[in-house]
């Protein structure tokens, strides 16, 4: 085998390893990648079954109830709502008509099984995305965030 073939052999080689491994680092840099949905968007974009998400709203009123261990509710962003259960203690902010973002999996009858459930104490920190859809249901109070 000449120089030139092993050198060339070399090459291809490490292109080929680097092509692997940038494979892999996409793969799971997809795998941990957690997109953040409103109630509406889960309604009208497709998101696949099972995939990890957030989700971000108010608790719907009348909307929780706590069975054990087990509580469901709804978020909603005024327009859509989401049934949530979730397995767990809440915060102490939790209550109906409170922002609260959401981290789970969506099953395949559109309810979401939670696995994190964050209370907003204060809503200048609300996501922008919730900001928006609540401004535009008409369920935004502007004197409750600058």
């Amino acid at each position: 085998m000449t120089r030139k073939r092993r050198r060339l052999l070399a090459v291809v080689a490490g292109l080929a390893m680097l092509g692997i491994a940038t494979t892999l680092v996409l793969l799971a840099f997809n795998d941990n990648l957690v997109f953040f949905y409103s109630p509406s968007d889960i309604k009208t974009k497709h998101v696949a079954e099972g995939r990890r998400i957030r989700i971000g709203g108010l608790v719907a009123a009348g909307s929780v109830t706590h069975d054990g261990k087990t509580i469901a509710f709804r978020i909603t962003d005024g327009e859509n709502a989401v049934p949530v259960t979730y397995s767990g203690v809440v915060p102490d902010l939790f209550r109906e008509g409170q922002g609260v973002v959401v981290e789970g999996r969506l099953d395949g009858a559109g309810d979401v099984r939670a696995d994190t459930v964050l209370a907003k104490h204060d809503e200048k920190y609300m996501p922008r995305e919730v900001v928006d859809a609540l401004k535009k249901s008409g369920h935004w109070q502007e004197g409750a965030a600058k």
